[in-house]
Formats: structure tokens, sequence, C-alpha cells
């Protein structure tokens, strides 16, 4: 047999230099510090011994394992009652805040009326305001309006998302304008062009929009333990925190820990649902014309 063999010599691996190393252990170190709380949380949830006391340092598995934690939980605070409040509120929000979020980045991105750049400066220079200034003045608001213990406090607000605005506008500024162009021409109307064109390609950006507001909105608490004052309409993060109050943060910590843990529930599900169109959103490079 005729020819030369062609030998193969293994690729040699890429070695990781010393500030790669470095990096490496300190976001390993980073996570670790970060996850130890909630796995302590977790772990003591489904320990039937830590319900009268807990005990230091975290134990890495329950003495007691057991479910009757999350039982007792769900008997002593309406978490399903409470779980629905959040629900309810967090829908309303994010669907005013992200519609808004879209309408108003669409037109200051694709119709570029004049002071466009200043609208959305002064949109941005709301975010510069920290929510403790302008609570009080809020809530006398909608005291005056009749809205206090009314989810309709929840929602008016909500239609200003600066922050949504700002990622819409960047987020349609990379899909072609040629594509409004097209549908005016065709004699598609302004609402028509938002909603058959452009909002079918903006699912990235709003699944980013929903992660963020949800997180906000089911885990504020200032807000709705100001204006909500029945306690039929509270939110999850008051009935945690009403019923930890009421027993003290060092009686049944196994409880209290197995609410909390009920109550990320819903948190980790919609963000392992989304989180694609987040890394699909933070990928996008932009779509050339």
């Amino acid at each position: 047999m005729s020819g030369t063999a062609v030998s193969k010599e293994p690729v040699p691996r890429r070695r990781l230099s010393i500030n790669q190393y470095i990096l490496t252990i300190v976001l390993f170190a980073g996570s670790f510090i970060m996850i130890v709380p909630f796995l302590w949380m977790l772990i003591t949830s489904f320990d039937w011994a830590a319900r009268l006391n807990i005990t230091f340092p975290p134990k890495i598995w329950p003495e007691e394992p057991s479910i009757r934690t999350f039982e007792v939980a769900f008997t002593n605070i309406k978490m399903f009652l409470y779980i629905g409040n959040s629900t309810l509120v967090s829908a309303g929000v994010i669907l005013i805040s992200s519609l808004s979020a879209l309408l108003s980045g669409y037109a200051l991105s694709k119709l570029r009326f004049k002071g466009a750049n200043i609208v959305l400066l002064l949109a941005l220079s709301t975010m510069m305001i920290p929510f403790e200034m302008t609570m009080i003045p809020q809530y006398l608001l909608f005291s005056e309006l009749g809205l206090v213990d009314n989810y309709l406090a929840f929602y008016l607000p909500a239609m200003n998302y600066a922050f949504g605005t700002f990622l819409a506008k960047a987020f349609f500024d990379q899909l072609p304008s040629s594509l409004r162009e097209a549908a005016v021409l065709d004699g598609a109307k302004e609402f028509t062009v938002f909603s058959r064109v452009y909002l079918p390609l903006c699912t990235p950006i709003i699944a980013t929009m929903v992660i963020l507001l949800f997180l906000g909105v089911w885990n504020d608490m200032l807000w709705p333990l100001l204006i909500l004052k029945s306690a039929s309409k509270y939110t999850i993060q008051i009935g945690l925190a009403m019923f930890t109050y009421n027993n003290g943060i060092n009686q049944q910590p196994s409880i209290i820990m197995a609410a909390t843990t009920a109550s990320l529930i819903p948190v980790i599900a919609v963000y392992l649902f989304l989180q694609r169109y987040i890394i699909e959103s933070i990928a996008l490079s932009g779509i050339k014309q």
C-alpha cells in the first residue's frame, strides 16, 4: 500500500493563566458565600428537630428529616391566600409595566419625534430618586383618591417603568426600521405595525422584563405593608413577616424556613422557565438591514 501515513498529534490544551485561576477561585468563593444561606434555609426547612431552636454552625443534613414542617407552615400561615394575592399583584404589575415600557420604547426608537432624547432622559432621571423619598407623597395621593387597601395602588404606578422603557428602546434600536417602513407603505397603522410586526420579535426582552418585575414585586414588602390594611389582601412577604413577628424570630425556626422556602418556589419556577430568553436577549448582537 503506497502513501504516507499522516501522524495526528494531540492538540495541546490551552492552559489557564494565573489571573484566570485567581478569577475562577474568587468566583467560586463568591458563589459559595451567596449559596450558603439558601442551603441553610433549605436544610432547616426539612429538619423537624429545628422547630424549637436552630443550631449553629449550620448542619449539612437535617437531624430529623421530615415534611411535617411544611404541613405545619401551611396550617398556621395562610400560604395559599398570600401566594394568590402576590400572584394577582405581580401579574397586574407585569402586564401594565411591560406594555407601557414596550409602547414607550417603540415610540422613542422608531417614531423619532422631536425631543425624544429629552423624554428618555427625563424618564431615566426618575430612577435616581429613591422610592423612600416619594413613598409618603405617593401614599397621601392614593389616600386622597380612596385607593388605600386597593390593588390599584400597585397597578397605577406600574405605568411608569423607566428602566423597562430604556431596555425596550435599546432592543427596538437593534431591529431594522425597514420593517416599519414596509408595513406603513402597505397601509398599516402605527399600532398595527407595533403589534403585528415588532411585538412578535420582542420575546427575549419581554422575558427579561417579566423576571425583573416579578422578582421586584414578589419580594417587595415596604409598599404593600404601607398601602394594605386588610389581612385578606396581604402579600406573601407581609404574611411571613407577620407570622415571624407574632411568634418571634427564634420560635419555630424550621416552620419559618419551610414557609420561606415555599414562597420561593414561584420565583425559581419563573426564572427557570424564562432564563433561556434572558441569555438570548444578552447574546443578541443586532440585526443588519
